[in-house]
């Protein structure tokens, strides 16, 4: 693991947490812009978590952002760019990435993470947040309706009354709010943010790998049957193991 995306700079890091770590931290290193996206920097975040994905020294990552922000969204002042062409490719689509890859992804969120940038945020498994944390969707006040999902998974985490006052007032959720509603789970100071993640993602790595991609497998996947049909495919993936 090293430095990723030559199309983007130095603007998606990837690294290890530590020498012989099997957790990569994926790092939005554009501080100057509150680390706001632009399409060439989407399309690197997206081949990171690609490639981390087809890594077997990689069991679990940690997403971050570096400075005072997570990801302030899509960069506007290149918006032409970025909304170009096809905004679900899957190429350029780090959402979408980020659901493909089995491994799991802890999110450390300090500061904002708007619109995309939330949308990247509810992409993670698990969430760190800092005391400054604050969660926007801006979608309803520019006009630009939401493509990475934000619409139908935030009102399945939080509640649909909740994520309509999100959503269609641009009301931010703060850090407490969050860890209240069940969108993070732990909050601690911004500067824990990041190794507290780290934590987290070294704690999982710990443990058999192959399980633990299982696992994250069926409770994803389970989140979109009733009870009835998820119970059954606890069922069948218990005997596909027990048959190996």
């Amino acid at each position: 693991m090293g430095a990723t995306s030559p199309d983007s700079g130095d603007l998606i890091l990837v690294e290890p947490a530590s020498p012989g770590s099997k957790v990569a931290v994926v790092t939005i290193n554009r501080p100057d812009a509150l680390n706001a996206l632009t399409r060439s920097m989407m399309i690197s975040l997206a081949s990171a978590f690609r490639r981390l994905d087809a890594d077997d020294g990689v069991a679990a990552v940690v997403l971050a952002g570096r400075g005072r922000s997570f990801c302030a969204g899509v960069d506007l002042t290149a918006a032409e760019e970025v909304f170009k062409g096809d905004v679900n490719d899957p190429a350029a689509n780090p959402v979408a990435q980020m659901e493909l890859c089995r491994k799991p992804i802890v999110g450390a969120v300090a500061g904002f993470a708007v619109t995309a940038g939330f949308e990247i945020a509810l992409a993670c498994d698990l969430l760190v947040a800092g005391r400054s944390a604050k969660f926007l969707d801006t979608h309803a006040k520019f006009g630009i309706f939401p493509s990475w999902g934000l619409s139908q998974k935030l009102s399945r985490l939080i509640g649909p009354n909740r994520a309509r006052e999100v959503s269609l007032a641009c009301m931010p959720v703060t850090a407490e709010m969050a860890e209240k509603w069940g969108l993070a789970n732990h909050i601690v100071d911004d500067s824990q943010v990041l190794s507290k993640a780290i934590e987290v993602a070294e704690a999982i790595a710990r443990n058999n790998r192959n399980l633990v991609v299982l696992y994250k497998s069926v409770i994803n996947d389970g989140l979109q049957l009733d009870m009835k049909h998820a119970r059954a495919l606890e069922r069948k993936e218990l005997s596909t193991i027990t048959m190996a």
